[in-house]
């Protein structure tokens, strides 16, 4: 199971942090110091050159990273994570379920990148875990079933990439 660690950028409303209602439950740890990130983890990245796969599930034995800002700031503070600490990767064409962003392609919160993330790389009862702590949580899991289905049988970063343009509009 890996371990599931927040660069905590404190930008958002705490009543709606996801993130912060992850650490609540013990399912993550939220950093406020890019230093004590792990290095060799998996840092879900949307700007990132490769999408995550099932291949990528050897790095998430040094745990999963996100990133937790606004979107408005994603592409400043990314760069200050440091990303050749980690391995960047993409999360896929998925719907946000949650009430700020529902419908919405690639918005993820950080409680989502982490179930998509834990999904798609075989550990799919830690996702079912995280998820059910939110009420927007198995949603997202029945919003992106067949998607999530398919990245989770894909062999790589180019068949990911191949799969997701069946289920972008």
């Amino acid at each position: 199971m890996p371990l599931l660690y927040v660069y905590h950028a404190r930008q958002d409303d705490p009543k709606k942090c996801s993130a912060r209602r992850m650490q609540k439950f013990g399912l993550a740890i939220l950093y406020e110091a890019v230093e004590k990130l792990p290095y060799g983890a998996i840092l879900l990245n949307p700007m990132a050159k490769k999408a995550l796969s099932p291949s990528d599930a050897m790095y998430a034995k040094k745990g999963i990273v996100v990133l937790d800002c606004t979107w408005d700031e994603v592409e400043r503070v990314f760069p200050l994570l440091r990303p050749k600490r980690m391995k960047e990767r993409a999360l896929p064409y998925l719907l946000a379920s949650n009430p700020v962003n529902y419908g919405k392609p690639f918005m993820l919160n950080s409680a989502e990148a982490f179930v998509a993330a834990l999904y798609i790389l075989g550990y799919k009862e830690q996702a079912l875990e995280v998820a059910r702590r939110f009420k927007w949580g198995e949603t997202f899991l029945t919003l992106n079933k067949e998607p999530l289905e398919a990245y989770a049988s894909a062999k790589g970063s180019e068949e990911i990439v191949a799969i997701q343009k069946e289920f972008m509009p």
